[in-house]
């Protein structure tokens, strides 16, 4: 039995209402934006319940474009969470802002009493991370926010098809970014982004800027940049979003068996706190394990394929070297970093493979306990 970290194959076995749609685009030949580029902006928008939505070619895009939307520029700051993918501070880098590094807290997402300390005069927006899939206390976040008169934008890469009390994840902030990258819960075969926003303002501004700045053919109102998604891709992404409900289910309940099966192992594994109320896409299943190196390869005999996500915090990349960090500044980021493990839990999973993969790993711990 050999059980996959990545589950693309799977998902994309049954090719055929695809190829059969992308049959009418190539007739049609609108190659780019277009009808089916609008459809899915139009399904998306009322699938999270915003205004507005705006397809753009990846989350990182959708993450530039958001804070330019809000002139971040050279000696603003941005704050973030360190314990998360590089693209996030990569965008606050290509708006020439200064990213701000915060902590993070046993659920894996933003220390919101670190991120009070870390606003200052220069700080212009904060950007939470959905992280995992799961969501941080975002609305008192955007309180914390109003409080001190900043932008709030949502990396809500992760977060397509979760809820937080019933509400999507990417519409608390004044403009919010997705990714469709293939590992997302949601994914275009290839990468693709969205943004968000109940902003009309932001939108038009939005929209021009990621089509050269164009209000027509033949005029363009500024200089904007070639950001589109396309139309191929918009009609893989409106095929899955008619999916995605289900994904998310059966993800929860491989997700809640780990979490029981696992709890059982007591403080070999920590299972970060579930929050009523919330519902995660589970784009990542994490906890913490004790012997995480030995773990993984112990796993990987079994065929059981694991990652980390991620073993070096931002703040501690050689990226970073110029922003003043060093070890033990975001010492709980840290920490997770030494005992992370993502395990697979995707909605293709087989109750024995589930089964197996909770047994492999508990007899691990009672072989190493034995032998301790």
């Amino acid at each position: 039995m050999k059980i996959k970290y990545s589950y693309l194959s799977e998902e994309f076995k049954n090719n055929n209402k695809i190829f059969k749609d992308w049959k009418k685009l190539i007739s049609s030949t609108e190659f780019t934006l277009g009808k089916y580029v609008e459809k899915f902006e139009r399904e998306f928008a009322k699938f999270i319940k915003a205004k507005f939505c705006i397809s753009v070619n990846n989350g990182t895009d959708a993450l530039i474009l958001c804070l330019k939307s809000l002139g971040v520029e050279k000696g603003d700051e941005i704050i973030t969470v360190t314990n998360t993918f590089y693209a996030t501070a990569g965008a606050i880098v290509a708006c020439g802002a200064k990213p701000v590094f915060v902590d993070c807290d046993d659920r894996f997402q933003i220390d919101i009493e670190d991120l009070k300390k870390k606003i200052s005069k220069k700080t212009k927006v904060i950007i939470p991370v959905h992280w995992g899939g799961a969501s941080p206390d975002i609305q008192q976040i955007v309180q914390l926010a109003k409080k001190n008169k900043l932008f709030v934008v949502e990396d809500a890469c992760m977060g397509i098809g979760g809820k937080i009390n019933g509400k999507a994840p990417g519409t608390f902030g004044i403009v919010n970014a997705f990714s469709m990258h293939p590992l997302k819960s949601l994914n275009v075969m290839g990468d693709g982004g969205m943004i968000a926003t109940n902003d009309k303002r932001l939108y038009a501004w939005i929209k021009k800027f990621r089509n050269h700045g164009m209000v027509s053919r033949d005029k363009i109102e500024f200089w904007g940049q070639n950001m589109r998604m396309q139309p191929l891709q918009s009609i893989v992404a409106s095929h899955g979003l008619k999916k995605l409900k289900k994904t998310i289910e059966i993800r929860n309940r491989n997700a809640k068996f780990f979490d029981k099966e696992l709890s059982k192992l007591g403080a070999n594994v920590i299972i970060p706190k579930r929050v009523k109320g919330f519902v995660e896409t589970f784009s990542l299943y994490m906890c913490l394990v004790k012997k995480r190196d030995g773990l993984i390869k112990f796993l990987n005999r079994k065929n059981i394929e694991t990652k980390i996500h991620y073993p070096v915090p931002l703040h501690l990349q050689k990226a970073s070297k110029d922003l003043g960090y060093k070890k033990g500044d975001l010492p709980v980021a840290e920490k997770q970093a030494k005992h992370l493990i993502t395990l697979p839990v995707h909605q293709f999973l087989k109750r024995n493979e589930l089964y197996y993969i909770v047994a492999k790993i508990k007899s691990f711990y009672k072989k190493s306990n034995k032998y301790a």
